[in-house]
């Protein structure tokens, strides 16, 4: 049993997917977008549809990095694909730039979901532990809300859970197949022709 065939996204897939996203999205009011890793592209291009809701000026994007498939320096066979390695997060004191914000997670795909859980959770738990310095009567107004968004949403059973309170965007369902996507093709061209044809490879 081999590798799922592959489906190919192009850009202009993906930005009207975004943009179609979008509509639905500006109901939450995000004030910030964490990019997850690869989720740095449709962060962007996200940005372009939302507005700072109070501000109406562009949405800062902030990138925190977190492996789970790649062979990273001092990882073991046994942690790709089943431990959530951080590569880079929101600085030294992250639950001070979350404090009160209405943050939206980006990521490009939700497969097993395992990356996701991590990032919300771990952000819940900065937000937490700066909460302990702010006076009790003013920690439920300052706490972040959070949702997430990813362009496509793997049809298959998930190893992660998510908050049922946690509002949840995905731009498109897709089957369990492997994702390509064009800021990771070495030719883009050929990858365009391919998508436009509509041929999946194994």
């Amino acid at each position: 049993m081999g590798d799922p065939p592959h489906l190919r996204a192009t850009y202009n897939d993906i930005h009207n997917i975004i943009k179609a996203s979008a509509v639905q999205i500006a109901e939450f009011k995000p004030d910030m977008l964490i990019a997850i890793g690869n989720g740095f592209f449709p962060a962007r291009v996200l940005r372009t549809f939302l507005k700072d809701p109070s501000t109406k000026r562009n949405i800062p994007i902030q990138a925190i990095g977190l492996s789970l498939y790649e062979s990273l320096p001092g990882t073991t066979a046994e942690q790709i694909g089943n431990e959530v390695i951080r590569t880079q997060w929101l600085g030294p004191n992250p639950g001070q730039a979350l404090l009160g914000r209405r943050a939206l997670i980006v990521d490009e795909v939700d497969d097993s979901r395992k990356t996701l859980q991590y990032a919300l959770s771990e952000l819940q738990k900065d937000v937490e532990l700066e909460l302990q310095n702010v006076p009790v009567s003013e920690r439920e107004a300052k706490r972040t809300k959070f949702a997430i968004f990813v362009v496509h949403n793997k049809l298959k059973p998930k190893l992660g859970t998510l908050p049922t309170n946690v509002p949840y965007y995905a731009g498109a369902n897709v089957e369990d197949l492997w994702m390509d996507y064009p800021w990771e093709a070495i030719d883009i061209e050929e990858h365009d022709r391919l998508a436009a044809a509509g041929k999946t490879s194994s």
